[in-house]
């Protein structure tokens, strides 16, 4: 995970500036120019995209419960560990804040984050995930598994709102960017973790590399993903790191 330093000038791609290192590193006479290593440019937000961990089975005779609309399972038992994994993972990263969604399994995967860094979490609702209209509350997961043809159908078009009733594609990459360029504004220089989900990270990643929507689709729960957001530009640094869950 990122540590922050303050950063030489220097171009956000790795590369020193005109002059590099002293000649007297190399030969003498000469101007070098040295490779470094990536450091956010003055005014960046060091943003980590956490998945939530993984939350309850979906049981068609007992539904989800909902909330605004979205199913809202609680984690389930191996989600919570995962959760206490990614705290003793980011427990000495100086995290600068915490955010979740408006749905309880983001809040219940940063709670054990939040107690080790002292840091008291912030609801961003605009990071929910997206709304699957007539296949929430747990029906979603029950449709993909039988290979129903409007499930089918999403995989081919990369695209949740054929779903009937669903959330259409436009609108949530619309909210959950504006939702990141706030988070963005609010902690200029800060590292920021995110406690989000697996819809949310692939559009975010997808507007931020321009890719296909469901190219980052599939990032495991309480895995972590990293963003470097700019005025006019986003970076990606890291997608689906999972080494303290192996």
């Amino acid at each position: 995970m990122p540590e922050r330093e303050s950063p030489p000038a220097q171009s956000p791609y790795g590369e020193s500036p005109a002059g590099g290192a002293p000649a007297s590193e190399t030969h003498p006479g000469a101007t070098s120019y040295r490779q470094t290593r990536f450091r956010p440019p003055p005014g960046a937000t060091d943003l980590l995209l956490i998945r939530h961990g993984e939350s309850e089975a979906a049981q068609m005779g007992k539904p989800f419960p909902l909330v605004d609309g979205h199913a809202d399972p609680d984690l389930a038992e191996n989600g919570r560990e995962q959760a206490e994994r990614l705290a003793q993972r980011l427990a000495k990263v100086p995290i600068d804040a915490l955010y979740v969604t408006s749905l309880c399994r983001t809040a219940q995967t940063a709670a054990p984050l939040a107690g080790r860094l002292g840091l008291t979490p912030q609801v961003e609702p605009d990071l929910r995930e997206v709304n699957l209209g007539e296949w929430e509350a747990g029906v979603f997961r029950k449709m993909v598994a039988d290979n129903h043809p409007i499930a089918e159908r999403m995989w081919a078009e990369e695209r949740w709102d054929v779903i009937p009733g669903a959330e259409p594609a436009e609108a949530f990459a619309a909210r959950t960017s504006g939702a990141v360029r706030r988070i963005a504004a609010a902690h200029p220089d800060q590292l920021v973790a995110v406690v989000v989900h697996g819809g949310v990270i692939a559009v975010l990643l997808a507007t931020a590399t321009g890719s296909r929507p469901f190219a980052f689709l599939g990032a495991d729960n309480a895995s972590i993903s990293r963003l470097v957001i700019m005025p006019g530009r986003w970076i990606l640094r890291g997608y689906n790191d999972t080494a303290h869950l192996d």
